[in-house]
Order: structure tokens, then C-alpha cells, then sequence
């Protein structure tokens, strides 16, 4: 595998495993629009973004590939939700080798769990949408359902929409809970297309990163949602961001979160040297141009090489 930035060569080390990864395809059979900020996006462009990018992970021979959320948009008709998930699960199917999915609220918008977890092919206990894998030995990745407590995707009366609704109701006194008006700082983060990180799911992530740090594995954590303000502005968080990097920063084997969500590319190192970056969005990509990437793991750095809008980015273990 060529390595164009040169990094990887100055070090003179192969990566332990080279995997793609692609964020916010957002795809659906509609004209091109905008988002509510007013910047352009372009839903069938994005099928073909993905095109090139299952072309390109094919031919750097990765062993897997992360998809990061929001598969299909939520201005998709809906009676195309299930044929416009379809046909952008089978690109993904065309990668020769495991495709790992999560889900994201535009994911919702168009779906209920029951049916588009088996979709993605998400292993699941009740509707649950948190998973791990280790693709070898020395690492771990830990896959967050940010949406776990979430006013989408539940019936309406099931206790995690409760609860989301209680969030909202508390924390939130717009009419359109979509909307931050009146929020300040942080508190902007508690809107409907954002969730949060339930009880059981945090005994899960416990336990999940107890066993990885008896194996001696090193973690990357990945959710739709960001984890960490730095890298995110406050609208586009994970409810109870704060609780799940309570969590995480007790154990030492955590080195990376990675998210999509925000659409824009994003990067910080917490106080406590986990790094965070936020991955561009396909959806936002012009005619011609790209937003996706593969990722080099080393035994003390994860290395993101960005094609055209992704940008490139070197993280060095500190801990």
C-alpha cells in the first residue's frame, strides 16, 4: 500500500491493520439542497462519493471498512427509505471484506430500529445498536449507540423515548426541540437529533473496556456523536458526553474517538491525551470531489490518510 504523505515511511514501520472509513452519506434520490445553516448538499453525489471509495479501499486491499452514520438523509421520501438504505448497503457490500455500521439520526428519521438494524447487519439485543470487534490482537473498537436514549427511532412509548422526551422537556423549553434558540454554551446540545448514552449501555462500555484492558488491547472508541466540546460545536454533542469521557478516561487503553455528525472535519486531544476527531461529511462533497479515508494503526499511533475534502491527520499515543 502507497502511503503519499510520507509519514508512514519516515517511520519506517508497516501498520499492524489498515481499515476505510466514511462518514454522513446522507444519501437520497432528491435534487441537491441545503442545510438550515444554508450550506449545499448534494444527495445523489454522495452514492457516488462512496462509489469511489469502496473503488479505493478495494484496491488498497484494507481488512475492513467503518461507515460512521447517517446512511441515508432524512429529507429521503418515505416511501424510499427502505430502497434507498438498500442500495446504498449494497455499495457498501461491494468492499471485499466487513462493513461496520452505526447509526445516526438522519438513520432514524427514515427507519425504525427493528428494521434497519439488520440492515446494517448490527448485532443487537432489543433494539440495541452498541457493539465491539477486534480485527486483531492488539486493538479493540467499541461502537456507541448515541441514540440509545433518543426521542427518534423508539415507539413512542418505549422507556428510552421517555426518558429522551424527559431530557428534552427539562433542558429545552423551545416548542421545536430541534431548535438551540435561547441555549447557551453547552446546554445547546440537548436537541432531538442528538441522544444520549443509557444506563445499561455505560455498564456495557465498563466492562467492554475492564476485558480490553486485561488483554492489554488498546481501544478506539467510535459513536455518531462527538465526545468531546473541542471538536464539535455544542448543537452537534452527545447528550451525556460528559458521563461516557467519565467512563472512558478510567481506563488507560482508550486512545482515539472517532465520530462523524458535525458534517465538518474536526480535532482535539483531551486533558487526559485520548485524541477526538470528527470526520467530513460525504454529503457535503461538490460534483467530483471526495470526503472519505483509510486509517493506519500502529502499535503507538493511529494515522488517518484523507482523500480531498477529509483532511489528513497523524495521532501519537501519549498514554
Amino acid at each position: 500500500m502507497g502511503y503519499p504523505n510520507g509519514i508512514v515511511n519516515a517511520h519506517g514501520k508497516q501498520p499492524l491493520v489498515s481499515f476505510g472509513v466514511i462518514a454522513d452519506v446522507q444519501y437520497a434520490d432528491i435534487p441537491d439542497g441545503r442545510s438550515f445553516l444554508g450550506v449545499p448538499r448534494y444527495y445523489r453525489h454522495s452514492q457516488l462519493v462512496l462509489q469511489r471509495a469502496v473503488q479505493k479501499w478495494n484496491e488498497q486491499k484494507l481488512k475492513f471498512v467503518i461507515n460512521f452514520g447517517d446512511t441515508i438523509d432524512g429529507f429521503c421520501p418515505k416511501d424510499q427509505s427502505l430502497t434507498a438504505t438498500e442500495r446504498i448497503v449494497h455499495e457498501f457490500n461491494t468492499f471485499n471484506g466487513p462493513v461496520y455500521h452505526m447509526i445516526g439520526n438522519h438513520c432514524l428519521y427514515n427507519l425504525p430500529r427493528e428494521k434497519l438494524l439488520p440492515l446494517l447487519n448490527i448485532p443487537s439485543a432489543d433494539g440495541r445498536a452498541y457493539y465491539d470487534f477486534s480485527p486483531i490482537q492488539e486493538f479493540r473498537f467499541v461502537v456507541l449507540d448515541g441514540y440509545d436514549i433518543s426521542a427518534i427511532g423508539w415507539p413512542a412509548d418505549h422507556p428510552n423515548a421517555l426518558e429522551a422526551l424527559n431530557v428534552l422537556r427539562e433542558k429545552n423549553p423551545n416548542s421545536n426541540k430541534n431548535s438551540p434558540d435561547g441555549l447557551i454554551g453547552l446546554g445547546r446540545r440537548f436537541l432531538m437529533f442528538n441522544g444520549a448514552v443509557g444506563k445499561e449501555q455505560m455498564e456495557w462500555l465498563h466492562y467492554v473496556l475492564q476485558d480490553a484492558t486485561k488483554l492489554n488491547q488498546k481501544v478506539v472508541i467510535c459513536c455518531h456523536l462527538p465526545l468531546d466540546p473541542q471538536v464539535s460545536s455544542g448543537e452537534s454533542l452527545l447528550w451525556n458526553y460528559d458521563e461516557v469521557m467519565d467512563v472512558i478516561h478510567q481506563y488507560n487503553c482508550v486512545k482515539v474517538c472517532l465520530a462523524g455528525h458535525t458534517h465538518k472535519d474536526g480535532y482535539s486531544v483531551d486533558s487526559y491525551g485520548v485524541h477526538h476527531r470528527v470526520l467530513e461529511a460525504a454529503l457535503e462533497c461538490p460534483p467530483g470531489t471526495n470526503a472519505f479515508g483509510y486509517v493506519d494503526l500502529f502499535p503507538d499511533r493511529l494515522l488517518l490518510t484523507g482523500t480531498d475534502r477529509l483532511e489528513s491527520q497523524e495521532m501519537v499515543f501519549s498514554r
